[in-house]
């Protein structure tokens, strides 16, 4: 018998409403792993997110500094091989102030300052100091910004996990594994976080990170699917495992 709360049940308003939600879920789940692949993804200087990508996005990379990290990684593009190859060597160097204004100051000027200034929310590098600060031992993440980060994901991103697992719940699928697919991304968000702390302190915990972002996308992928399915498909499309309990 098929219960009157179930999604293929609902008024077309209904369907309407939650597909435009879970569809542009969808597409933002996407647009989120191409921002990780962009930003996290490029931390080691080659493409594709490794684990390597997670420990020096976390931990640091305790052979260089951050700003080495960044100029061979993310900011590859934005400036020539010869220019990077000078702004590492001076952070090699120390970071002499003797050499900021007459060779540092106008390359960073030039390739760096129309996004790292006063009013961007990055480090403003018209300021010799937030320049040799970054030129020091990279040692990632600081506890301040995993403080705001981790705060962002789990307020914003249960709040989506939330919404499209009251969808999901409407319908029909085994108890058993509707139970597990509801909860699995909010302990694979959590797991997330943690082990971006966990990978702070040591880098063998770098796995969990990966784990916990394919586990929620996973979970939220095949709910999503699930829902869009069974509210415009008719019943002999869907999967004989549905039906089971």
């Amino acid at each position: 018998m098929i219960p009157t709360t179930s999604l293929e049940r609902l008024p077309i308003h209904y369907r309407v409403l939650f597909t435009g939600f879970l569809l542009t879920i969808g597409v933002g789940l996407l647009m989120a792993g191409a921002q990780i692949m962009m930003t996290h993804g490029k931390a080691d200087g080659k493409p594709g997110l490794s684990m390597d990508d997670i420990v020096y996005s976390y931990y640091g990379n305790r052979n260089g500094s951050k700003l080495q990290t960044m100029l061979n990684g993310q900011m590859k593009p934005m400036a020539p091989d010869e220019v990077r190859f000078e702004l590492v060597k001076w952070a090699q160097d120390g970071a002499p102030l003797s050499d900021w204004n007459a060779e540092i100051k106008p390359i960073i000027d030039k390739y760096c300052t129309s996004c790292h200034h006063a009013d961007s929310s990055l480090p403003d590098f018209n300021v010799f100091e937030n320049v040799k600060k970054v030129a020091e031992i990279d040692r990632g993440e600081s506890y301040t910004q995993l403080t705001r980060v981790s705060h962002i994901h789990l307020f914003g991103i249960s709040f989506i996990f939330f919404f499209v697992g009251w969808i999901f719940a409407l319908t029909e699928f085994p108890q058993k594994w509707k139970w597990i697919l509801i909860a699995t991304p909010f302990a694979f968000l959590i797991l997330d976080v943690l082990s971006w702390w966990l990978t702070k302190a040591s880098p063998v915990f770098a796995l969990l990170t990966m784990l916990g972002g394919i586990g929620y996308s996973l979970a939220s992928t095949a709910m999503i699917f699930t829902s869009l399915v069974q509210m415009w498909l008719p019943r002999g499309y869907w999967p004989n495992f549905w039906s089971k309990e």
